[in-house]
């Protein structure tokens, strides 16, 4: 029996229904407006939160807040807890916690000034000492964690109280300077002035051209890259409106703090962490080992990544920021006290959850632990200025972190992972 082999071909799908020109490319473009920012809802949240958080500042202090000496103090003020937030950065990332770093920033301090005040060691030789400990320090917490198999939070919680035991120790329970005066610059020294005089730090004027020349380098690369792996980029328009803005940002800040005294030094080391720190976690092989590890531990076993030696690493890699920070903050006070660094470990952890961290591990940013310690460092310098009082500040800043984890939470729900 012939069978007519035509009909058994399905009959093809009618055309779509034609749209309207204007119809389709504003519903493209709306799409990938849309798709952009639910992709960079952690990023770009936060950032758009920091500048209306300034905004708001700037109007109730009557512009007090981004006067330039302010703006400097901003930075000087919040520098050993940026330090701290990256490298809590990476801890979190890596699916663990670390309670210890505040005493440990107190326990090196107090280190540097009994070398360079009691023992008149010379403060480049203390400042190799001081990192050096705190490698250690880092290096045997991250030990009992990675090889002991104990948990980070019970190591670094008895590490919060050796460390601060070891200080009183060291100090006697007095405070002890002042420090030499090559260390003080370094928390609170300034770029020299080079050049005519113009009204402005010379220096800080050409380093703020060079960021926004780099900063738009590496956003038109990495557009560039995105096309070349053909992944949805945004619309050109917007991504020309990012730059501006970038630009605009980069160009305001540079403009302030070279109408007071130019750069603050430890802006300079943060500005190195930053962009070294961001390299390492986006380029190199270490970085993608430890958002693997805190994704996904038993499928990044499985890939072949060495879990415990890169816990190890981050641990220590800890211990020596916490030690700079330790170094920036007595140069910053010239003194070492007993009371230093106190509630500096819930500084770093809140502007790390609250710059896009995730409490199961994973998912981070360089630049979201950044933007998180300034979103603290705002709130806390603009209720100053405000005269709000230290414990209405904490409720703020505990409300402010309850949110952030919050958000992480809720946006986990929603997009069901």
């Amino acid at each position: 029996m012939s069978t007519n082999v035509t009909d058994k071909i399905p009959a093809a799908a009618p055309p779509p229904p034609p749209r309207k020109a204007g119809e389709a490319a504003g519903g493209g473009l709306l799409q990938l407006v849309v798709a952009g920012m639910r992709r960079n809802m952690r990023q770009y949240g936060m950032l758009i939160a920091l500048g209306l958080l300034v905004a708001v500042f700037a109007v109730w202090t009557d512009g007090d807040l981004i006067l330039p000496r302010n703006v400097s103090n901003l930075v000087l003020q919040n520098s050993y807890i940026l330090i701290l937030a990256i490298g809590m950065m990476l801890v979190i990332i890596a699916g663990h916690i670390d309670l210890s770093v505040g005493s440990l920033t107190a326990f090196v301090g107090s280190m540097a000034a009994v070398l360079t005040v009691s023992h008149q060691i010379s403060w480049p030789v203390a400042v190799i000492l001081c990192l050096v400990m705190g490698g250690i320090a880092g290096s045997i917490q991250g030990w009992l964690i990675a090889y002991g198999g104990i948990p980070s939070f019970i190591v670094t919680l008895a590490g919060m109280l050796v460390w601060r035991g070891l200080t009183e120790i060291l100090l006697k329970g007095q405070t002890l300077g002042p420090f030499p005066d090559g260390l003080q610059k370094i928390g609170n020294g300034f770029l020299p002035q080079v050049g005519p005089n113009t009204n402005y730090h010379n220096l800080t004027l050409l380093l703020g051209v060079l960021l926004a020349a780099a900063v738009v380098w590496q956003e038109l690369r990495d557009r560039r890259r995105q096309r070349e792996f053909s992944l949805d980029v945004v619309p050109f328009n917007l991504f020309v409106l990012k730059l501006v803005a970038i630009v605009a940002a980069i160009a305001v800040v540079t403009l302030l703090l070279a109408s007071y005294k130019g750069t603050p030094i430890v802006l300079i080391i943060l500005g190195v962490l930053v962009v070294g720190y961001g390299y390492v976690m986006r380029n190199s092989i270490f970085g993608r080992h430890i958002y693997a590890i805190g994704g996904n531990l038993p499928a990044a076993k499985l890939s072949g990544v060495k879990d415990k030696k890169v816990s190890f690493y981050v641990f220590l890699n800890m211990g020596v920021l916490a030690a700079l920070a330790g170094l920036v903050v007595a140069a910053r006070l010239n003194a070492a006290s007993p009371k230093a660094g106190l509630n500096f470990e819930l500084e770093a952890i809140a502007a790390s959850f609250i710059g896009g961290a995730s409490m199961s591990g994973g998912v981070g940013t360089i630049l979201g632990a950044i933007i998180g310690g300034l979103v603290l460092g705002v709130l806390n310098n603009g209720m100053n200025l405000l005269g709000v009082g230290s414990d209405w500040q904490s409720v703020i800043k505990g409300l402010a972190l309850l949110a952030a984890v919050g958000f992480d939470v809720w946006n986990k729900r929603k997009s069901g992972s």
